[in-house]
This record gives C-alpha cells, sequence and structure tokens, in this order.
C-alpha cells in the first residue's frame, strides 16, 4: 500500500515559520501542497513539477516555498510569515509517473498547522 506522510506541522504565533515535510513510499513525479481551513473547502496551496517548476497561490505567494530533494524523494513546504487564516489542515499530494499512463496521485493524511494572534 502506498504511503504518503506530512510531517512539521504544529502551532505558531504569528509571524512565525513552520517547514512541512511530505514522503512517499512511492517516487514523486511531481506533488502538491494543499490546505483545508473547518468549513472550508480543500484549496490549492503550491506544486512543483518533476522538472522543479514551482507554482503558488496568490494567497501564499512570497511568504510560502514549495521545493523538493529527489535524493531523499521528498518534498517541503516554508511556511514564512504565518498569519492566523493559514490555519488549516495541510495535506501533500504525491504524482507517480506510470508509462503511457496519467500520472496517479496519491494523499496523506495531513498535518495541522495552527497560527494565534
Amino acid at each position: 500500500q502506498v504511503q504518503v506522510q506530512e510531517s512539521g506541522g504544529g502551532w505558531v504565533q504569528a509571524g512565525g515559520s513552520l517547514r512541512l515535510s511530505c514522503s512517499a513510499s512511492v517516487t514523486i513525479t511531481a506533488a502538491g501542497w494543499y490546505r483545508q481551513a473547518p468549513g472550508q473547502q480543500r484549496e490549492w496551496v503550491a506544486s512543483i513539477t518533476s522538472g522543479g517548476a514551482t507554482n503558488h497561490a496568490d494567497s501564499v505567494k512570497g511568504r510560502f516555498d514549495i521545493s523538493r530533494d529527489n535524493a531523499k524523494n521528498e518534498v517541503y513546504l516554508q511556511m514564512n510569515n504565518l498569519k492566523p487564516e493559514d490555519t488549516a489542515v495541510y495535506y501533500c499530494k504525491a504524482l507517480k509517473s506510470r508509462l503511457g499512463r496519467p500520472l496517479q496521485e496519491f494523499w496523506g493524511q495531513g498535518t495541522q498547522v495552527t497560527v494565534s494572534s
């Protein structure tokens, strides 16, 4: 069974930083970070391609940075200048390539990030 594991969440005061990590039991071709606040839909936060190209949601641009370490098969989300509205469960979506077939996606269980004002 494929496993995707997030870590690094926690409690931090506004203006603080956290670094989330995502590891998987399959080779990560591409990945994305998503978040879901209570009572809200899950939203995309950032993504990174196999070539290392990145995209970030406008709400986090300039504060969050997605990166990857291919040797470790890990993806990270560096979160700086955190705001209370960043409070959510953060999920990693790992994408695995399959020859001649669409990418296969796997989700982690999420890690809680709480930012206090």
